[in-house]
């Protein structure tokens, strides 16, 4: 298996180098769109809506309809909010992991130390097993700012990244006619 990112796991004056490794894969199958006539692969062109005629990469800029109107957004907005690079898993905070709501898990990974860290990492690992605690904490990858929590998981530590709170539907959007049930 090869590693998908190499960092370290931070807190406090602690410091553990470490490689993420995927711990899952998917089992779809990844299907092509052929012509029925020859089976040529179809391909997908940008078009501009109005003109009908196909948009260059170089031309194309990103923006988000507001009040029926876009708002244009240029390389250097991206660059203003993407969160800063770095190779740390910056644990905050140690928790209970039951004070965790599963809903906010998301994508598990395995965390494997490098050799000159091995000793540390054992000692978090056999800490988080023995206090029954997980590490609560931030990291970036993909130029994405994700929260993750790291947890033993055998041999291991597992990193879990979780979604943030508020990317969870309330589920009193939906309209369902809840009633008693009775007992036969």
């Amino acid at each position: 298996m090869r590693a998908i990112w190499s960092g370290a796991i931070a807190f406090g004056l602690v410091n553990i180098p470490i490689k993420i490794f995927s711990a899952v894969e998917s089992s779809t199958l990844d299907l092509d769109m052929l012509d029925k006539k020859d089976h040529s692969n179809i391909r997908f062109k940008r078009v501009n809506e109005s003109t009908g005629k196909e948009v260059a990469w170089e031309n194309i800029v990103r923006g988000f309809k507001y009040d029926e109107k876009y708002v244009v957004l240029t390389d250097d907005d991206f660059a203003k909010v993407r969160p800063e690079k770095n190779k740390l898993i910056e644990i905050t905070d140690f928790v209970d992991v039951t004070e965790i709501d599963s809903s906010l898990y998301e994508m598990p990974y395995y965390l494997a130390p490098e050799k000159q860290g091995m000793k540390a990492y054992n000692l978090l690992r056999d800490a988080l097993v023995k206090s029954g605690k997980v590490g609560l904490g931030t990291y970036v990858l993909r130029n994405r700012e994700s929260l993750g929590v790291i947890l033993p998981k055998g041999d291991l530590l597992m990193l879990n990244k979780i979604r943030f709170a508020e990317e969870i539907r309330n589920p009193k959007d939906i309209d369902v006619d809840v009633k008693e049930s009775k007992p036969q």
